[in-house]
């Protein structure tokens, strides 16, 4: 049985609590968080104790895994923490803030031997997880081009507004591009260049951001995000990639596959996970959130290495983020 220490309580720490809830080997055990209503709610559901904050959680907890879930810039002093407590630790995206917190992660993994595995986790979710299959198996040949895009009303709902303070979050370029970014890298490796266009708020905030990528054979992948669209606008995140053999489309229509010959049709995905969830945000169902801790879980137990969504592939995608936003003069100007 895998005991987890859960840091973080809102809706993301939520959202874990609920998934590692729903699997077996698993228990949270441990849970903390600043504003103990939001512990308290957690904890109920599971028996947890709880802690004052997450040091104190690292500190005293008997635990073999924590789970952080905190604002990004509060990631690495607690993954660090744990990894120097002997714990092995899952961080949701973005893995770090720059470049100097994920080399620290970096040296201390390398130091203490703790695996660690990053919340990236549209590499677990069961469309992306098809089309990164077909791809594997080159199913309908050569990428020609692709676009994705993931796009949303305001999110208003983050403690203390920590999103919208580029100095916390680093915009939405490390909240929501960096989904894409890094799934793109996943499937079709690192590009060749970039070119990065951004719109930016009254204080110089990005909140749109659009990026061309080259790939060998003059293949090109588009991705763009957006979190500052009416409250009214639902969100939405779609893929349109047009191989030499076929054109795959995943949007609220579903996943679609229309063949260069032959009819469209709708591939048949068997979801690892069925049934709502009482969370809210715009997640109906537990999806890839079930599968990337079912993956962390199941590895753990098995003292398996984690090789799907780990901390140096974490790095890389922000790093090339980081790029990006070096490229238009950062996240705030």
């Amino acid at each position: 049985m895998l005991k987890i220490g859960l840091i973080g309580c809102g809706f993301m720490g939520g959202m874990h609590a609920a998934c590692y809830a729903a699997l077996d080997n698993v228990k949270v055990v441990a849970v903390a968080d600043l504003r103990a209503d939001k512990a308290k709610e957690v904890a109920d559901k599971s028996g947890a104790a709880i802690y004052e904050n997450g040091e104190a959680l690292i500190a005293n907890a008997d635990v073999d895994a924590v789970d952080i879930c905190l604002p990004t810039y509060l990631h690495t002093h607690h993954a660090v923490l744990a990894m120097k407590a002997g714990k092995h630790v899952f961080i949701e995206k973005p893995v770090a803030l720059n470049r100097e917190e994920a080399q620290l992660l970096l040296d201390t993994q390398k130091e203490t031997g703790a695996q660690v595995q990053i919340g990236q986790v549209i590499r677990f979710w069961d469309e992306y997880v098809w089309l990164k299959e077909q791809i594997d198996h080159n199913a309908f040949g050569k990428m020609r081009s692709a676009t994705f895009k993931r796009l949303s009303s305001w999110p208003d709902w983050s403690w203390d507004n920590w999103l919208h303070q580029a100095q916390k979050s680093g915009s939405v370029a490390q909240d929501m591009h960096i989904h894409d970014v890094d799934f793109m890298r996943f499937a079709f490796g690192d590009p060749l260049s970039f070119k990065t266009t951004v719109q930016r708020n009254a204080d110089g905030v990005v909140q749109h951001i659009f990026s061309c990528f080259t790939y060998p054979d003059n293949a090109a992948v588009s991705v763009e995000a957006c979190w500052d669209y009416p409250a009214t606008f639902p969100f939405s995140a779609h893929f349109c990639v047009k191989f030499e053999n076929a054109t795959v489309m995943n949007n609220a229509n579903g996943l679609m596959v229309y063949p260069t010959q032959g009819d469209a049709y709708k591939p048949e995905l068997k979801k690892s996970f069925e049934g709502g969830n009482d969370i809210g945000g715009n997640i109906s169902d537990l999806g890839g959130y079930y599968n990337e801790l079912r993956y962390f879980v199941e590895n753990l137990n098995a003292n398996q290495p984690l090789t799907v969504a780990p901390l140096d592939e974490g790095v890389r995608s922000l790093n090339l983020i980081l790029d990006e936003l070096d490229s238009v003069g950062g996240a705030q100007i």
